[in-house]
């Protein structure tokens, strides 16, 4: 049988239960919090095995790429460069560095799943569990670390760079390529990889520009996605069968209740409002970045129509940040509106400058809304000739 939760262990039939229950007290040992960290840093390596590594050559041709790629949006963006240093990744280097962002990101997440075991015992059942609480706190902890360690180890064999999920991963201003992502995401495209990498370098460049020179933005999506966390709960009838069923040697049964209809489906009122907003703000940042990539790049990126359109593709339709918070909480992390918000940015453009679109970002209260997305000619119609954006009036 396959070993669950990351461990390691010997044949099916011979597994030492002794070695098993050893490597699971060296895996609690010092863990505090909803998610274990050692377990999930140990799934996610297993799930992305063999390591390419990088070399001098990857760093000079990421470092390359950003330089050229600052220089052509420096023409198109009123917004000053945001990178600081490059750097060309592994995949296990990505998870090292996005390791604190993931934390902050996912952390209120799992105390909520963690939160949701208790509230969904009945009355008297909390009141007898006592000191079982704790350890029902470290199992979930346990549980939930297992099932992100997986999730990261598939997202990063799939990333190309820090910011391809939309989010502010990577330390500040640290602008990084995954050389290996790149090639892959080069494969079937019939474009020369170096144009690939410019292009992908253009995209973490203009990302590294709006989440320095927004500095409120990463905060507000990270609580977006923890504000639809906090309408998780437990579907008690199924938890009551999970408790009732559960055989204690097959402790692969806790992991799968993760992904076997434990939580409600049905979103509250509450993480639907809370969805809409996450949908937005994350169609705005993408298609800021599509539109301002695509003015840079057209005057001299020959492939940059294909490049630009399958990335929008890979974007819009799931690419490997729905996969991985689908798997976590059943929240799709997708850009809906991105063709959308890319509409109108470059309307905005056009119309009114760069300074002006640009300028939208000061503040998240003058960035547009959905209702907005559904009618971007329209949205620009009704701002043009106005004064430029102005933000003293929202902190008056």
């Amino acid at each position: 049988m396959d070993v669950p939760f990351g461990f390691t262990g010997g044949e099916a039939e011979g597994a030492d239960l002794g070695a098993m229950l050893r490597q699971l007290g060296d895996l609690m040992s010092g863990q505090t919090g909803p998610v274990n960290w050692n377990l999930a840093k140990q799934s996610a390596l297993q799930a992305i095995g063999a390591d390419a590594g990088t070399t001098g050559a990857d760093a000079e041709e990421v470092a390359a790429a950003i330089r050229l790629a600052d220089v052509w949006l420096d023409g198109h963006c009123s917004l000053p460069s945001g990178v600081q240093s490059t750097e060309a990744w592994s995949r296990r280097r990505w998870l090292e560095a996005t390791q604190p962002a993931w934390s902050k990101l996912v952390e209120p997440v799992a105390a909520r799943v963690v939160a949701t075991f208790g509230e969904a015992m009945p009355e008297e059942a909390r009141s007898m569990a006592g000191p079982l609480m704790s350890v029902m706190t470290q199992v979930g902890a346990l549980m939930f670390g297992g099932q992100l360690g997986q999730a990261l180890g598939a997202l990063a064999t799939e990333v190309v760079s820090s910011t391809d999920i939309g989010l502010s991963l990577g330390p500040p201003g640290v602008a990084a390529l995954l050389p290996e992502g790149v090639s892959a995401y080069a494969n079937g495209l019939e474009v020369p990889l170096d144009e690939v990498r410019l292009f992908l370098g253009l995209r973490e460049a203009a990302h590294h520009r709006l989440f320095v020179h927004a500095p409120w933005l990463p905060g507000r999506l990270v609580d977006l996605v923890v504000g639809y966390a906090q309408g998780i709960s437990v579907d008690p009838h199924r938890l009551e069968e999970m408790a009732r069923d559960l055989d204690p040697s097959d402790p692969e049964a806790l992991q799968r209740a993760m992904t076997e209809g434990l939580f409600e489906q049905e979103p509250t009122a509450e993480q639907k409002a809370a969805l809409v907003r996450l949908e937005t703000l994350l169609a705005l940042v993408e298609g800021w970045v599509d539109s301002v990539t695509l003015a840079a790049a057209s005057p001299t990126l020959p492939s940059i129509a294909p490049l630009n359109e399958s990335m929008r593709r890979r974007r819009a339709t799931g690419g490997p940040a729905e996969a991985t918070f689908a798997s976590l909480v059943g929240l799709e992390l997708r850009p809906r509106r991105l063709r959308d918000a890319a509409a109108l940015w470059g309307l905005l453009g056009t119309r009114r400058g760069n300074d002006a679109r640009d300028a939208l970002w000061s503040h998240p209260d003058l960035l547009p809304s959905a209702e907005d997305l559904d009618d971007p000619i329209g949205y620009v119609d009704r701002n043009e000739g106005g004064e430029p954006f102005d933000i003293s009036s929202l902190e008056s």
